[in-house]
């Protein structure tokens, strides 16, 4: 199983790649972070952070995408950023019929370094531990998408949101992938109708 997992953030988005292996161990595939210009509009911010999270689903077809699941915060700001960007990690991924899963950032924290009130320097470390990595992943929403990823791979159920693709070869995937892309090349193209 590949799991694209994602931290939610307006300006920094986290996306971490794993790959199942047997004996529940996890193989690193890709790790970085989708941004958005904070002194952009909402709305081109979120189509920025829409049109990275297509690439890297393009790039990697996964079979399951994992997301952090969002908590009211004290920065009403932030959490409703972090809310939207979740959202628009699902629709990237249904438009796919790619499922979804959803875990807290507790069970996270459990998953990944066995208390769900770990810090994040911590949960670093063991991601970088579980995942042979050399050095830890920076910045820290990179690591919290890798270790969501994990985490998905060790408990699958999750909330899974759905998702009505079939069980894939990794072939078919890829070729699905194509044609998406293909089809939305296509639409990027096509002449808008003038408004009058």
């Amino acid at each position: 199983m590949r799991v694209l997992g994602v931290d939610p953030g307006l300006t920094r988005c986290g996306v971490g790649v794993v790959d199942s292996r047997p004996g529940r161990r996890a193989a690193f595939v890709d790790v970085g972070v989708v941004g958005s210009d904070p002194g952009a509009s909402i709305d081109l911010r979120l189509l920025a952070v829409a049109d990275g999270l297509e690439t890297w689903m393009d790039r990697h077809v996964p079979d399951v995408v994992a997301v952090e699941r969002v908590f009211a915060q004290h920065n009403r700001g932030t959490v409703m950023g972090t809310a939207q960007v979740a959202g628009i990690a699902m629709l990237v991924a249904a438009r796919r019929g790619v499922p979804v899963a959803m875990h807290t950032p507790s069970e996270v924290k459990a998953a990944v370094t066995g208390s769900g009130r770990a810090g994040k320097e911590q949960v670093q470390h063991m991601v970088a531990r579980i995942l042979g990595l050399d050095e830890l992943p920076r910045p820290a929403d990179a690591a919290d998408a890798l270790a969501l990823a994990v985490t998905h791979l060790w408990r699958p159920a999750g909330a899974l949101q759905g998702g009505d693709r079939h069980e894939l070869t990794p072939a078919q995937r890829a070729w699905a992938a194509a044609e998406q892309s293909a089809r939305r090349g296509s639409h990027r193209g096509a002449p808008t109708r003038a408004r009058g």
